[in-house]
């Protein structure tokens, strides 16, 4: 038999080059070197290109490996261990009861049993369940089928969502994942076998349970400490969602073949309308009740990146303006402090995204004045020269004036510690997205913002795709650690996702995302990314009004964003 010379990373950033035998699989390869590395390995990089380790060796080539912490072989690791789950559950009740994953929440994934009821006990058999087949240590198998096939499969199995998603499929066929017998798709890589999947929890968590994951490290399963919040939140917009019959990407494609596009736009902007007008009459409520003889002047907005803030301040201050309120609204980037003095992180790079890079003391001083019935002079960043400018702008508060101030550290107390607590009404926005790719695949919300912020960045700042994918870890990162911890001190949480926005943002990122080498580590990212746009069908803008929080990011809003 022919050998091939591999060059192997055979412990992290060590490269040999090593004689293997021509069919030999990757799984081996992972096994012999298994002990060099940390955490589990679940996924290969062959040729810079994403392989599962039932691939055999067929040529030469360069194969490094990837863990259950990598961000690939995390995605890797949640996938399999969600398969594992219905195994569990078709073990346990012969197809009698289903599993359904609704969206994140935490570290994992918050999911119902449907056709039985969602007791502690109930939960404790699945996971009782699925740690047996760990045990067994059963291979995760794989087999290309027709695409027209898996579909008829589906349907028989009574898979209605996987049935529609795979309708609107262009390619010829497609990838089926199986484990003794029952077999599901599933959107991306598989681990090998059900052995290397032992760390999870089950725990009961509202009307069901959430499927807990491990942390960074991998090795431990932490306690769960969702939000909730955010978990009511969810709810809400999974309410929504199915009040307007779209669940899932295929509803949304039904929809859309069916001539049903601009109605779904009409709907979806009417309901997030009337969510903002309540959110107004809340403040303004709060603006005349006067807590401690305290009025509330302050509308304190936080939310990652993409999340839409700039467009929900704008429509946020007409609503208020609508409720007899004078608002002003307030870009907590002007008081960035000179870029000689911004504070710089361990890559030697600006750090313009921690609190120190914000002049609180002024940010305090001059909103005390405000507070205090005084006129402040405003001051505005110039971000071509750096620095801040006075350009006259006078403010005073009068009795039904109220700022509008949004920021990434809106939230945090450390920005606004001189305010009284009473004076401030604090909002955390986000895109939480409602839909899902299926009945077992929730779609990741910050796929939603990253594609937000592709295709925005693209057509207001000229940044490529390539390089928007390669600083979103970075953002990501800051997101962690400056806004998704103070989420839960917010009055109010508001969700900017809109169900329709993939089919528009496809047209838009589509283009900007093929522009991307293959030889560059932006690209698997970018065909990640164009492989999950493919299912959607396209939607045109033409019936998105200009106010639309859709319009910040592909163009003509009616608002300077």
């Amino acid at each position: 038999m022919q050998e091939y010379q591999l060059n192997i990373e055979v412990k992290p950033g060590e490269m040999q080059t090593v004689a293997v035998e021509e069919g030999t699989k990757l799984q081996e390869l992972a096994e012999r070197y298994q002990e060099n590395y940390v955490d589990t390995i679940v996924l290969a990089l062959v040729d810079q290109k994403l392989r599962e380790l039932g691939k055999p060796v067929t040529k030469p080539c360069t194969v490094s490996f990837l863990t259950m912490t990598d961000r690939d072989g995390k995605r890797t690791y949640r996938r399999s261990v969600t398969l594992l789950m219905q195994k569990a559950v078709h073990d346990l009740w012969d197809g009698k009861v289903q599993v359904r994953v609704f969206y994140s929440l935490g570290q994992g994934y918050y999911c119902e049993l449907e056709g039985c009821e969602n007791s502690a006990e109930r939960i404790a058999q699945v996971e009782e369940c699925m740690r047996a087949l760990v045990e067994r240590d059963i291979p995760i198998e794989k087999h290309s089928v027709k695409t027209a096939e898996a579909e008829a499969k589906f349907a028989s199995y009574g898979m209605r969502d996987k049935e529609r998603l795979l309708h609107y499929r262009r390619s010829s066929r497609v990838n089926l994942y199986r484990i003794s017998g029952m077999e599901d798709y599933f959107y991306g890589y598989m681990a090998a076998s059900t052995g290397v999947l032992k760390y999870f929890a089950l725990e009961p968590y509202g009307e069901g349970f959430v499927l807990r994951f491990p942390n960074k490290k991998g090795d431990t399963v932490e306690p769960l400490t969702a939000s909730k919040k955010l978990y009511q939140t969810l709810r809400e917009s999974r309410r929504w969602s199915r009040m307007l019959d779209v669940g899932t990407i295929g509803a949304l494609n039904d929809a859309i073949a069916a001539g049903r596009g601009e109605e779904i736009i009409l709907l979806q902007e009417a309901l997030m309308e009337e969510r903002i007008g309540a959110l107004a009459e809340q403040i303004a409520e709060r603006v005349k009740k006067q807590e401690h003889g305290i009025k509330t002047k302050f509308v304190m907005i936080a939310g990652p990146s993409s999340s839409g803030k700039t467009t929900f301040s704008n429509r946020l201050s007409i609503q208020l303006i609508a409720k007899g309120l004078k608002p002003h609204p307030i870009g907590l980037d002007n008081y960035y402090v000179n870029r000689d003095l911004c504070p710089k992180d361990e890559n030697g790079n600006f750090d313009f995204e921690c609190l120190e890079a914000l002049d609180v003391e002024l940010f305090n001083k001059d909103m005390t004045k405000l507070l205090a019935g005084e006129t402040v002079e405003m001051p505005s960043f110039n971000f071509k020269t750096g620095r801040r400018e006075y350009r006259g702008q006078m403010l005073t508060l009068g009795e039904d004036d109220i700022l509008v101030i949004e920021g990434i550290h809106g939230l945090n107390e450390k920005l606004s510690y001189s305010l009284p607590s009473e004076s401030k009404f604090r909002i955390y926005i986000s895109a939480l997205t409602q839909l899902n790719i299926d009945e077992h695949n929730p779609l990741p919300t910050t796929d939603g913002r990253l594609l937000r912020r592709i295709v925005r960045d693209a057509r207001t700042r000229g940044t490529s795709a390539k390089d928007t994918i390669a600083m979103w870890d970075s953002v990501r990162r800051g997101e962690e650690k400056y806004i998704f911890p103070f989420q839960d001190s917010a009055d109010v949480m508001f969700n900017s996702a809109l169900l329709y926005e993939f089919a528009v943002l496809k047209v838009y990122a589509e283009p900007l995302l093929f522009q991307i080498p293959g030889n560059c580590p932006e690209y698997l990212e970018a065909k990640r990314l164009l492989k999950f746009l493919d299912y959607f069908l396209p939607l045109p803008t033409e019936g998105i009004q200009q106010n639309s929080l859709v319009r910040e990011f592909v163009g003509g809003s009616c608002f300077h964003v």
